[in-house]
């Protein structure tokens, strides 16, 4: 059997430098965020996270933008055994698989089982989301058979078709799209896979989760957020996430009331190798300044023996015992460290709140 680091290179793709320090970043700020409002969105493993958090969190969630990405509990869908099974499956036919990818009728079948033992919130919640799916036709890293089985899923799971956006139709590489002439062109795989295809697909996401919005600003005027993520580490063990995440704040969300998007980047787009692109280039800071939407990017963090990619945990890597995951369940380090920011996000401003600094 091939060892971790044999996998892990083909769960994503290299890019490029920055890095931020815990030391200088605020604590996340109490803004009095609306908690029924809220949605998540992602590329690659960030789309795999998107999913699994929307599931695993589908009290809370409204909907989610799944982009290159396959169905919750893909990577438990494999057979075997040990941490091998969970790690094999996830960069294997949660990607480009030989045969049939991961049926998104099973999955369902598991998130059942989970919600059955508390692991999850109740599956019928997810009735209810709004989902936006998106396969490019020349994605060669995350295959669209494996992305038609996240639909799969949600048919399984009972939603309705008017409520799901499946596109499979833009001949694009593995990214997430924008309108950008210094992006990646459309159908290449390549870094940081963020691919001028001529449509901002961050608009799109937004638009159909949330229904009609104004036109975005032709510049963003609200403040990028630095933020200490370690208080939201309950744990001394290896969690894979970054000590420093961002967030977007439009000038009218400063004092409360804002609807709250989680956006997840993909592998190798953190922040210590492409900079501040995925969270300023995308497009989602300029339609969320003009509908009074926080844009929440957490972040990940190379580790060169457990996560070398700084992928997002879909397969078990910062689980205590990788044998017997829980990166499906709401204990998994990385979702419960998501939650908890939403819960402060949520929490209502301080009667002396002073003017954030970016």
């Amino acid at each position: 059997m091939p060892s971790y680091r044999a996998f892990l290179p083909m769960l994503c793709l290299l890019t490029g430098l920055h890095a931020a320090s815990a030391q200088a970043a605020a604590p996340l700020p109490a803004l009095g965020a609306t908690p029924k409002e809220t949605t998540v969105s992602g590329l690659s493993s960030g789309a795999f996270m998107a999913a699994q958090f929307s599931v695993i969190h589908s009290a809370s969630i409204r909907g989610a933008g799944i982009v290159a990405g396959g169905p919750y509990y893909c990577a438990g869908l494999g057979s075997g055994s040990g941490a091998e099974r969970f790690m094999a499956t996830a960069s294997g036919d949660c990607m480009h698989p030989e045969g049939p990818a991961p049926s998104g009728a099973m999955a369902w079948i598991g998130a059942q089982k989970a919600a059955e033992k508390g692991y999850i919130d109740a599956v019928e919640n997810v009735k209810r989301q709004r989902l936006y799916i998106f396969t490019g036709a020349a994605d060669s890293i995350v295959w669209p058979k494996v992305v038609a089985q996240t639909r799969e899923f949600y048919r399984s799971a009972g939603v309705p078709d008017e409520q799901v956006r499946y596109v499979d139709n833009v001949n694009a590489g593995h990214a997430l799209i924008t309108a950008n002439p210094k992006d990646v062109p459309c159908a290449d795989n390549a870094p940081p896979n963020l691919n001028n295809c001529g449509f901002i697909q961050s608009h799109d996401i937004l638009r159909h989760l949330y229904g009609p919005l104004k036109a975005p600003a032709s510049e963003a005027t609200g403040r990028i957020v630095d933020f200490d993520q370690t208080e939201f580490i309950d744990s001394t063990d290896y969690t894979g996430l970054s000590d420093v995440g961002h967030v977007y704040i439009p000038k009218s969300c400063e004092k409360g009331g804002c609807r709250v998007h989680v956006a997840f980047h993909g592998c190798t787009q953190e922040d210590n190798r492409i900079g501040d692109r995925y969270y300023t280039t995308t497009g989602y800071n300029e339609l969320a300044d003009t509908n009074r939407i926080i844009v929440l990017y957490p972040q990940i963090r190379t580790n060169e023996a457990r996560n070398p990619m700084g992928c997002w945990d879909f397969w078990g890597y910062s689980s205590a015992n990788p044998a017997r995951p829980d990166f499906f369940k709401k204990s998994a380090p990385q979702s419960a460290a998501v939650f908890s920011m939403l819960q402060q996000l949520y929490t209502p401003l301080p009667a002396s709140a002073k003017p954030l600094k970016p």
